[in-house]
């Protein structure tokens, strides 16, 4: 039998039941949305603030802020949409750990196995992608439950961006070191450029990788070097060495096209001595349209890859 509390008596709350706590952090819908805006704003008052006071003590905000930007939008993106169940440590692990270990290790790699030659696009591409791949499996050795071709896709695409991160951060100091002095300009538009392209390239082409790794991982954590897994690999890495090539390829065809006879001085330099109009404009469609090409395979590759899931 229960009894009514007086007139004027509050009434004792019954505690309800316990919600269980959510298995990974509650990050807010959008918040990608929100990085790139407060991103971008940040990174055009760096530039603008280095631009016009000259202060060099700038310069490492500046490149930070553009090669990072993209990538980690990116990743948040993909994290919110895809990903929340792997949960923030494996994603940031392999942003972080992951990037790092593939750019250290295809560094040395390169160093030691290449020399210039034709071929050296494709021996680029060969190393990085597996740099990448390895750097993949150890940021997951210790976490044997993440299979599947979708937490492959998220956490490859983590890895990629995180080497990209890396990789802009490099070409944009480097682009800033002249024999002038700083090159701001120059900086500015490595940085535009790369942050524009970055989408299409380490990120897609390891999301790829690792979607086909993490579908054949077997059921107690161990990778499988599977013969899809091999020659995803090779596949990507021919993307790889397109893209690089790109430019290179450009020039050849416009040699072809518009110079009588073989005329290999025009394009041993890579780049085209006084080039005519026509040669700029054919050269500007064979090397936007290459990208292009190249971005839009690896694009139909992952929906491909996302669309079939894990059935294999």
């Amino acid at each position: 039998m229960t009894h009514s509390p007086p007139p004027g008596m509050p009434r004792a709350r019954i505690p309800g039941p316990q919600q269980p706590p959510p298995p990974y952090p509650r990050i807010g819908a959008g918040l990608w949305r929100r990085c790139l805006g407060g991103g971008l704003t940040l990174w055009a008052l760096a530039a603008l603030v280095t631009y016009t006071t000259r202060n060099t003590a700038l310069l490492p905000t500046l490149v930070l802020l553009g090669g990072f930007l993209v990538p980690v939008v990116f990743v948040l993106w993909a994290y919110e949409r895809h990903g929340r169940d792997l949960g923030v440590s494996a994603v940031l692990g392999c942003f972080l750990t992951g990037g790092a270990l593939g750019v250290l290790g295809a560094a040395a790699m390169e160093s030691y196995l290449l020399r210039p030659s034709p071929g050296m696009f494709t021996g680029v591409a060969l190393i990085e992608e597996a740099a990448k791949l390895g750097a993949l499996v150890f940021a997951l050795r210790r976490q044997p439950a993440i299979r599947g071709v979708r937490a492959g896709l998220v956490l490859g695409a983590a890895v990629g961006f995180g080497f990209a991160a890396l990789e802009s951060c490099g070409y944009a100091f480097a682009a800033a070191v002249s024999a002038d002095g700083i090159d701001l300009r120059t900086l500015l538009e490595t940085e535009i450029l790369r942050g524009v392209l970055a989408p299409f390239g380490h990120g897609l082409w390891t999301a790829i990788a690792g979607g086909v790794l993490l579908a054949h991982r077997r059921p107690n954590g161990h990778f499988r070097l599977a013969a899809p897994v091999v020659g995803t690999w090779l596949g990507v890495s021919v993307l790889h060495a397109l893209w690089d090539a790109t430019h290179g390829i450009a020039i050849w065809l416009v040699t072809r096209l518009l110079t009588a006879g073989p005329a290999p001085e025009l394009f041993a330099q890579g780049y085209i001595p006084r080039p005519s109009a026509a040669q700029e404009h054919l050269f500007t469609l064979f090397s936007v349209g290459g990208l292009m090409l190249v971005a839009v395979l690896g694009i139909a590759w992952v929906r491909s890859l996302a669309h079939r899931g894990t059935s294999w």
